[in-house]
């Protein structure tokens, strides 16, 4: 190790411990403001819009995406382009959380006048609280940062740190007011890892006229033909609408092979009884875990009162990413 990495690493802790101070700072100013504030926003008629300009805008659009992502519909806006013309998306039924730290940003505080015009709440996120930005808010959420981890103490950098993470309790506890589950955050997030392993197998089973079945008095060749216009593999039976067997396509070459085929032979003569089925309710990752532990291709799919309404393909959750 060179004699200037040494001095790199302290500069460096130096800087994180900054940073833990003024998140220790932002912790212990917590009280009445952030409860009105959580109050105001689950209380919106319309979206929590997000304003800012520079560093704070960068950090306003993160704390945006992670209420959007938790359940509150919310927008950033950066304030110099709501100055011409994205002030129209801010109507009186939002509450609009604005962000700057020294309270006196231009671009933010020339909005403040006609965004109360227009009834929507202003909650502020600022350093100081007797600021512009700080008069004309309805809630003010102080960040007591006086030191930045910049050496110069000008490039924002605690102040920052400090604001972001006002963000996410804000967002947080009122995800958590909202009871928002793993199953809402995963509806938000489709493409997402999380997203894909909470999907059910309601959400990638074939139902309806795409359900093969044919009845337990069919001929073999109605069978084959339901599986063959399918294309799934399989052929369900029913008696009186319940499932009572199947036959697959491995079951069909067997029976070819036979050399003795009746192809009006009534299709339970050839079927297996009782085929495997799972809840719709059930997690994707659940169906692949039990295919694979039974080495089948396919899972009928009962609901509630154990009917059948579905089935489910080992290809069906490959393509949705279940692995």
């Amino acid at each position: 190790m060179n004699p200037s990495s040494d001095e790199w690493l302290d500069k460096a802790r130096k800087v994180l411990d900054i940073e833990i101070d003024a998140l220790k700072a932002q912790k212990n100013s917590l009280g009445d403001a952030f409860v009105k504030a959580i109050d105001t926003i689950l209380k919106v008629d319309g979206r929590l819009v997000v304003l800012g300009m520079g560093k704070s805008g960068i950090i306003a659009k993160k704390i945006a995406a992670t209420f959007a992502s938790t359940g509150t519909p919310a927008f950033f806006v950066h304030a110099a382009e709501a100055q011409h013309g994205d002030l129209g998306m801010i109507t009186g039924h939002d509450a609009v959380l604005a962000l700057s730290h020294s309270g006196e940003t231009a671009e933010v505080c020339g909005l403040l006048p006609e965004i109360r015009r227009r009834g929507a709440s202003i909650i502020a996120i600022t350093g100081k609280t007797g600021s512009t930005l700080a008069r004309h808010a309805d809630i003010v959420l102080h960040i007591p940062v006086t030191k930045e981890a910049c050496p110069l103490n000008l490039a924002p950098t605690a102040s920052t740190t400090a604001t972001l993470a006002l963000g996410d309790a804000l967002a947080v506890v009122v995800l958590k007011q909202r009871g928002f589950k793993e199953e809402d955050f995963a509806r938000v997030h489709p493409a997402g890892s999380l997203g894909r392993k909470l999907l059910k197998v309601s959400d990638v089973m074939h139902q309806g006229k795409e359900l093969p079945m044919v009845g337990i008095d069919a001929p073999l060749k109605a069978a084959i033909m339901t599986m063959s216009s399918h294309r799934l593999g399989i052929t369900g039976v029913q008696k009186k609408g319940n499932l009572v067997g199947c036959i697959s396509d491995g079951d069909l070459r067997r029976i070819l092979e036979t050399g003795e085929v009746d192809m009006n032979a009534e299709v339970n003569r050839f079927m297996h009884v009782n085929p495997m089925q799972i809840s719709a309710e059930k997690l994707a990752s659940d169906a692949l875990r039990l295919m694979e532990e039974h080495e089948i291709m396919v899972l009928f799919v009962q609901d509630e009162k154990l009917k059948t309404i579905g089935i489910v393909h080992m290809h069906d959750l490959l393509k949705a990413g279940i692995v």
